[in-house]
């Protein structure tokens, strides 16, 4: 095939994995911003409430799993053209219920899809960086963040128009699947990625060493810990603890993508300048610095501000897990994406009830301050970010 078709389809391919990122962005985005709305409708209680929002990390965890060896046999794109308008109907299922159980199978299903939905999207992604020979990752996670500036948006005109979140959540979905659908067909496979994607599917279903990943899984737990803490309870610190109505307390999320957004858009571009390492540690400082000016916040717009910054101080951690774990293992990269994504639940399971158990016991300020000692720990793990491939 000529090289200007071969070209042409990659960028195809780029950008259909871009949008699945943005529409996955939209769906979390909308579930997260939406918590004390669910809670009234389903009568959650704040004891509880960890309870649920953990079982979709450690389902994601067994959905994450799960995706690997089934994309070892059908391969990612497989996966995902079927996972991501399931997710979307997932996400109007938490809209339609008004009893616990349902919630509960709801936010199940969810979790499941969502496992499967990141590990094979970001299976792609760093398959497609693989063939470009430069930095990409940053950007797919960028175009995530597009996708959580969408969904918080819409979560918030919801709360200012009073909409029921069957009709949020489901006109949400209607508008979400055709275009999961439509991404689908561009999604790369071997014509793409020539004959990486039959070793990389082999390999993953292959033994992988684990120790040279372990730093690159804690970094991902504890990156995730912070991110969870900020998806799950940034609106309800600023409504519960500064006083902040429901639309304006939904900024706080929405900051901390825009943010997100533009730290991802500038940072492919800085690792390629500095390097993964000094990115990483920026960002791990700065992270920090975030959770303590949340903690300290005396108001709702020094709240926003606060995760603000958080936004632009993760926005490169994540993606740079990932591209790191595919450069350690190139001729796995596939299975070590799928270890590390796992790790991404690792987080979530930790980070809301750690931070729920805490402000229970004593405060939401006082229970920032622990993913901030987390985020903290990063930065002495950042010298593994620029390892070199190891053997198998």
């Amino acid at each position: 095939m000529p090289e200007q078709q071969v070209d042409a389809r990659l960028r195809r391919s780029r950008a259909a994995v871009a949008v699945s990122f943005v529409l996955q962005g939209v769906t979390f985005a909308l579930l997260v911003t939406c918590i004390p709305e669910i809670q009234r409708r389903y009568g959650l209680s704040d004891g509880l409430l960890p309870v649920f929002l953990a079982a979709v990390p450690i389902l994601a965890g067994v959905g994450s799993v799960a995706s690997e060896s089934v994309a070892g046999r059908v391969g990612a794109k497989v996966v995902l053209r079927v996972v991501q308008p399931a997710v979307c109907v997932s996400l109007a299922l938490v809209g339609l219920g008004g009893e616990l159980w349902e919630l509960a199978i709801a936010l199940g299903l969810f979790g499941l899809l969502v496992g499967a939905l990141d590990a094979s999207m970001n299976m792609l992604g760093v398959g497609l960086q693989r063939r470009y020979g430069r930095s990409i990752m940053i950007g797919f996670h960028a175009a995530f963040s597009l996708g959580g500036i969408l969904g918080a948006a819409l979560a918030g005109l919801g709360s200012h128009y009073e909409l029921d979140l069957p009709l949020l959540f489901g006109g949400a979905a209607a508008l979400l699947i055709p275009l999961a659908l439509a991404a689908g067909t561009r999604f790369p496979g071997p014509a793409e990625l020539g004959d990486a994607v039959r070793e990389a599917a082999t390999a993953a279903a292959a033994r992988i060493p684990w120790r040279p990943l372990l730093p690159l899984c804690a970094a991902m737990a504890f990156a995730y810990i912070a991110d969870a803490s900020v998806s799950n309870y940034s609106v309800k610190y600023l409504t519960d603890v500064l006083g902040s109505p429901e639309d304006l307390a939904k900024l706080s999320y929405l900051g901390y993508m825009v943010a997100m957004l533009l730290g991802r858009a500038l940072g492919d571009r800085a690792v390629e300048r500095w390097g993964a390492v000094p990115v990483v540690r920026g960002g791990a400082a700065l992270a920090a610095l975030g959770f303590a000016l949340a903690a300290a916040a005396p108001g709702e717009w020094a709240g926003v501000a606060a995760f603000t910054v958080l936004g632009f101080g993760i926005c490169a951690i994540i993606p740079q897990v990932f591209a790191a774990g595919g450069r350690l293992l190139p001729d796995a990269s596939d299975a070590a994406v799928a270890r590390l994504n796992l790790f991404n639940y690792v987080g979530f399971l930790i980070g809301s009830p750690l931070v729920g158990a805490l402000a229970e016991a004593g405060s939401f300020r006082l229970a920032l301050l622990a993913p901030m000692v987390l985020i903290l720990a990063i930065l002495p793990l950042a010298r593994h970010f620029g390892g070199a491939p190891v053997a198998r």
